[in-house]
């Protein structure tokens, strides 16, 4: 069977993985145009529109207090599977993670006009091992709309996963995940010469290390700024949502072999992740002996 590597050769520009990942290794970051087709960016916004039409939006700061986040989404369409195992996301997170790497989050954020920018963070924060470090994680972000200088792309700052544990001004801190108050849009909040946006048409994709530190930018648009982004992260780190519990039994039994997989139905070697002593894929296969 192929490998994601192989996979990903048609979006590799002729140049090499390797010479790929030396980027990747230097800036933290990297940016593939049009991955997507058209037609596949309409699917995915069909799919999406029934969770967005609620409008519910973020309950902190750090959410996006205009901003609709749509979680979960193996269990709301199969169809976003397609993005969580792209064999060019996947082929990153592998070389960096490892093959027995876990999907940490599947989600869709959808900022809205007026919103502000957010607090710096980095995403593979949560494992509180001491900086630098190798990333623990690593994040995709699909664009489904264009992000442009000014409807809220996603800003970097280039070679800051190399750094040690420095805060950056304006980063997140606890209060964001409890705060209805968001920041002064007018203030400087953290903006740093540095930071570079993630400027991309529809259909592309981005791929940053978890160490990396970035922001969702603020949307000065009159239109809204949709993303999807599934993030990775090391076999023996938590995943960021319950996969187990977020996608049912019989949902991730009709998913594709690597989601399932990267969700959780899969071993860390020697035996991270059995169930009762026995390999997590038996529950599935118990399930289908019982269904049929």
């Amino acid at each position: 069977m192929p490998t994601a590597i192989e996979l990903a050769s048609p979006w590799l520009k002729e140049r090499t993985f390797a010479s790929w990942r030396e980027e990747f290794d230097r800036r933290g970051y990297l940016i593939f145009e049009r991955v997507l087709s058209p037609s596949r960016v309409a699917e995915i916004r069909g799919a999406l529109a029934p969770f967005l039409e609620r409008d519910l939006t973020g309950r902190n700061d750090f959410e996006g207090l205009k901003t609709n986040r749509v979680y979960a989404l193996l269990a709301k369409s199969p169809l976003f599977a397609d993005l969580a195992i792209h064999p060019l996301a996947l082929a990153f997170a592998e070389a960096e993670l490892g093959q027995s790497c876990l999907l940490s989050a599947l989600l869709a954020i959808n900022l809205h006009p007026g919103e502000t920018v957010q607090p710096w963070h980095f995403d593979d924060g949560g494992a509180k091992v001491p900086r630098p470090r190798p990333a623990l994680g690593i994040s995709a972000f699909w664009a489904i709309d264009d992000t442009t200088e000014s409807n809220g792309s996603t800003e970097v700052i280039p070679g800051s996963h190399l750094w040690d544990g420095q805060i950056v001004e304006g980063a997140v801190r606890p209060a964001d995940f409890t705060s209805k108050a968001a920041p002064n849009p007018d203030s400087d909040f953290g903006n740093r010469p540095d930071a570079v946006k993630l400027v991309m048409p529809s259909g592309s994709l981005a791929i940053a290390k978890g160490t990396l530190w970035h922001r969702g930018g603020a949307n000065l648009s009159d239109l809204p700024r949709l993303i999807i982004t599934p993030q990775y992260c090391a076999g023996w780190v938590r995943q960021l949502e319950n996969m187990s519990l977020a996608v049912p039994a019989e949902l991730a039994e009709k998913l594709p072999e690597r989601a399932r997989e990267l969700i959780g139905y899969s071993i860390h070697p020697p035996f991270m992740g059995h169930v009762d002593g026995v390999h997590p894929k038996r529950l599935l296969q118990a399930q289908r002996q019982v269904g049929s």
